[in-house]
């Protein structure tokens, strides 16, 4: 009787996996989106920097200093500088990812906003033993905007305003000092909301 009910319980416990897994690949079992239909969009950005890539991220990879290239206060709120998990002022957005030469971070969800999967990487490539690069990648979902004019804009508005942090990074990363800061106005700066 043991080994029938070992052959029937390994034979439905088979049987149930197909399933799932059927199901899974149907889609099924899934919750549904929160947002139906994505539209996930990115911006690169980049500079050439005559450095080595781990001088480059010593002098512009901590976490909060991008309070300095991006000129904005920051501090870390919660968490531990540089660890997975932190939180920084900005946004409160959270370290999600890090390797020797990079980090990756995103914004949290907030209350009565769809959540975009807003998302940043800085990196410090490794182009040469004496040079690297600056890669600043944003990747966020545009879907709940009007319109592919909207979309467009606003993909735009976040070029121009991210290009002059790699631009700062560069100057800072090659030992140079930044020039003053421009003027702030109508809230801009900082890294964008959702």
């Amino acid at each position: 009787m043991n080994k029938y009910f070992s052959k029937t319980a390994a034979a439905c416990a088979c049987a149930i996996l197909g399933l799932a897994q059927a199901a899974s690949a149907q889609g099924r079992g899934q919750a549904p989106l929160a947002i139906p239909n994505p539209n996930y969009v990115s911006i690169v950005m980049e500079a050439t920097v005559n450095r080595p890539a781990a001088e480059v991220w010593k002098r512009i990879g901590k976490y909060c200093d991008i309070g300095e290239w991006a000129r904005i206060p920051c501090m870390i709120i919660s968490g531990k500088d540089g660890e997975v998990g932190a939180v920084r002022s900005i946004g409160n957005e959270i370290l999600v990812g890090k390797t020797e030469l990079s980090y990756t971070y995103t914004q949290p969800v907030r209350e009565g906003q769809p959540y975009i999967l807003y998302h940043g990487t800085l990196e410090a490539r490794p182009v040469t033993a004496t040079t690297s690069k600056i890669i600043y990648t944003l990747m966020w979902d545009n879907s709940t905007l009007a319109d592919d004019a909207a979309r467009e804009a606003d993909k735009k508005r976040r070029s121009a305003q991210f290009t002059p942090f790699v631009e700062n990074m560069k100057i800072l990363a090659e030992g140079g000092t930044l020039p003053p800061a421009p003027a702030r106005g109508g809230g801009k700066g900082g890294p964008p909301k959702q």
